[in-house]
């Protein structure tokens, strides 16, 4: 009987901890990630579910033309991260064609996502700030000096709009 008797659960408390911990990371294989898997695994958090084939047109929407991702880069990245324990494939029929896998954060991926992202939001935004500093220096430079004042209203213009699209599309 309970009565009259506060009772401790601290111990319960740290057993449970330590087992939901257990259980939770117990799939994860690797404490770091390469900034391409970071990107891979922000674009599926931010899909919901993603093919391959969508990923990889995300990616380079993504990447802009800096850089070209392919099946050869992507699908070894997607089976790492799968057996790693960031994902989870789910093997959807088509109806034009085969069954294809949709990839899926775990809820250890999604959360350690969530945390990274949290963690190094500013930092990241001052690392954008600043890359764009440098960019637009040198982009203005590399005209003569009778054309940077034209190309200095330009890069405004075009950052405002950036910003602008950035914040009608979170």
């Amino acid at each position: 009987m309970w009565l009259g008797k506060f009772l401790d659960f601290e111990e319960d408390i740290k057993y449970l901890r330590t087992k939901i911990k257990e259980e939770l990371f117990d799939n994860i294989k690797k404490s770091k990630l390469t900034p391409l898997e970071f990107t891979i695994i922000e674009s599926i958090f931010n899909s919901k579910k993603l093919s391959g084939y969508d990923l990889i047109n995300n990616l380079n929407k993504h990447f802009a033309g800096t850089w070209k991702a392919q099946s050869g880069t992507v699908y070894p990245i997607l089976s790492k991260l799968k057996k790693n324990g960031f994902l989870n494939i789910e093997h959807i029929k088509s109806a034009i064609g085969p069954i294809k896998k949709v990839y899926s954060l775990t809820e250890v991926g999604e959360e350690l996502l969530k945390v990274k992202v949290n963690k190094n939001f500013q930092d990241q935004l001052n690392f954008i700030e600043n890359f764009l500093v440098e960019l637009t220096s040198i982009y203005i430079r590399s005209f003569s000096k009778e054309y940077q004042g034209k190309k200095i209203e330009e890069v405004h213009k075009s950052i405002k709009d950036v910003f602008e699209n950035v914040k009608n599309r979170i």
